[in-house]
């Protein structure tokens, strides 16, 4: 185990902000781990976990101690006539591992390709795409206390997943809560691909897809072609123009509300939901206060898209803070609703 001092984290998150971890550590196993709780020193310390730093808004060096995840591995746990179990380690690329599962002829993933970050980021975010969530895929994870360093395995039920939430991203409360923020630092997840394999199209651009091409019955490798060509029309390439992907949660009403609104403004994009509530698009809100395209310093609206918030060049995460707030506060003058923010402000 080595800590580096001073090591820029530019490189290390997607937005593309400028600043330093004070101390850094490169956790390429749980033996990294339980070194680093073996020093009085850093085991004392507030510890900041990074993984892919996709979802991540830097307002300044970070003081606490970086672990930066770099668990790396993938093999096929099970491939039984029911489902495959697939695993990789919280340091692979999310994306990578998506294409390398069709590549094994074990579909079920395509519809979350070139989602960006980590394979260890994917829980804590419960991130998601055209219809499919990571919980819908979710069999298992190892995870390493970081006061302990006892590795512990969760499924699906005590992860507590939710709308782009899990319990990684809550404090404890009271003892015996399961709150993991801070706490825990993910080793490997294990993904269940049900067979057989039956497609998710339910999404307006999937279904435009298929009337264009003709395809009817598209295969898994056909989604996830046209997944990132959507996404790849849609959204920027963080390594080209630094963001988060989508920097807002779509927000629930209820359908009382929704009628409100509707009466108001007939073209909202919403979408009922099995639960009773209605899913209003974040980014036809933000859209409809007139923020496409405008900027706070260096901090902007995504042209294409105004659920991205970009940086246009040098951009502090003062800046993105800035503009997050203000657009909030439109859309909660004009529509009476509260955006929430996917991103952690660290």
């Amino acid at each position: 185990m080595i800590v580096e001092q001073n090591v820029p984290l530019q490189a290390h998150n997607s937005f593309g902000i400028v600043a330093k971890a004070r101390q850094l550590v490169r956790v390429k196993d749980e033996d990294d781990v339980r070194q680093l709780l073996a020093d009085p020193e850093l085991a004392a310390r507030a510890k900041f976990v990074l993984g892919g730093g996709s979802n991540i808004v830097l307002t300044g060096d970070v003081k606490s101690l970086v672990l930066k995840v770099e668990v790396m591995g993938r093999r096929v746990v099970d491939d039984g006539p029911r489902a495959a179990i697939v695993e990789a380690g919280a340091g692979e690329d999310w994306h990578a591992v998506v294409g390398w599962t069709l590549e094994q002829g074990l579909p079920g993933l395509e519809n979350l390709a070139l989602i960006p970050g980590t394979v260890g980021g994917s829980p804590v975010q419960n991130i998601g795409a055209y219809g499919v969530e990571l919980q819908d895929r979710f069999e298992s994870l190892d995870a390493i206390d970081l006061q302990t360093g006892k590795i512990f395995t969760l499924d699906a039920a005590k992860c507590a997943f939710g709308y782009r939430d899990s319990v990684f991203k809550h404090q404890a409360g009271q003892p015996g809560d399961l709150g993991l923020a801070g706490r825990a630092l993910i080793l490997r997840v294990r993904f269940r691909l049900p067979k057989p394999w039956k497609p998710v199209l339910g999404y307006a651009d999937l279904e435009r897809k298929m009337k264009e091409t003709g395809i009817s019955a598209p295969s898994a490798q056909q989604i996830y072609e046209w997944v990132c060509a959507v996404r790849g029309a849609k959204l920027p390439d963080w390594r080209v123009l630094g963001n988060a992907g989508s920097f807002f949660k779509n927000p629930t009403v209820t359908p009382d509300q929704c009628s409100d609104i509707i009466a108001r403004e007939p073209n909202i994009v919403h979408y009922p939901m099995p639960d009773g509530t209605v899913k209003l698009a974040a980014g036809w809100l933000i859209d409809a206060c007139g923020w496409k395209g405008k900027s706070v310093g260096n901090a902007g609206v995504y042209e294409k898209q105004a659920l991205v918030l970009v940086n246009r060049g040098g951009a502090t995460g003062g800046e993105v803070v800035t503009l997050a707030r203000a657009i909030q506060t439109s859309v909660y003058e004009r529509f009476g609703i509260r955006l929430e923010p996917e991103p952690v402000v660290v």
